[in-house]
């Protein structure tokens, strides 16, 4: 059982998705779920560096000079990224090409930073483990579901494979050229967004300033 470690896991799912709720890890979001394949490699890299990040900086945490901590995570990271790009190159190099830059850049994903910062640096290893492996099933799943649903509407696919044969091959499915484009997945996150905050209406963000504070403050 995990016991209390379970919010750790269980929270960023929903409740507290990196995606929707803190608006982090967007870029990739955005670029990366033309394909399903292309959006479950790069959730599989994410979510190992994020784990192994914050498990090994959980774990040296009192021994690092606060003054310096960023540099010493930033070098954690990075190291780790650099071994799931190799391992990408070397196992599936095609994919490793499609997803160009992106893998690079998990580096400078808000999500990983966040998480070695504000958590790793301040809690012990297993709830750190279970922050990082919570935080990337939560990011993950925003990408696997914007995935499948560009796949199977732009290409008429999932993981490549025919699902909805289209006119060009004799079928009835006319791909919507659309889905593969960056604006698609932007509008669909903030439907999302939506979605989940009409659903858990405690998740809308209050405006600090609004007309009328303002005219309260003016008289």
């Amino acid at each position: 059982m995990l016991g209390p470690d379970r919010k750790f896991l269980t929270d960023p799912l929903i409740d507290n998705n990196p995606v929707t709720l803190q608006i982090l890890g967007i870029c990739s979001a955005l670029a990366v779920t033309t394909s399903l394949l292309m959006a479950l490699i790069m959730s599989a890299a994410l979510t190992s560096v994020l784990v192994i990040s914050n498990g090994t900086i959980s774990i040296i945490r009192h021994h690092v000079p606060s003054a310096i901590r960023l540099i010493v995570q930033i070098i954690i990271i990075a190291s780790l990224v650099i071994i799931a790009d190799e391992v990408l190159k070397a196992y599936a190099f095609e994919a490793s090409k499609r997803l160009s830059v992106f893998v690079g850049l998990i580096v400078t994903n808000c999500i990983v930073l966040a998480r070695a910062e504000s958590f790793a640096m301040r809690n012990p290893p297993l709830p750190s483990l279970m922050d990082g492996l919570g935080n990337g099933l939560g990011y993950s799943l925003v990408l696997i579901l914007l995935g499948t649903v560009r796949e199977l509407l732009g290409a008429g696919t999932l993981l490549e494979i025919t699902v909805l044969t289209t006119t060009k091959n004799g079928g009835w499915f006319e791909p919507l050229d659309l889905m593969l484009k960056p604006a698609s997945a932007f509008f669909m996150l903030g439907f999302l967004v939506w979605i989940i905050r009409t659903v858990r209406p405690h998740q809308v963000v209050v405006p600090e300033f609004s007309a009328a504070t303002m005219e309260a403050k003016g008289d």
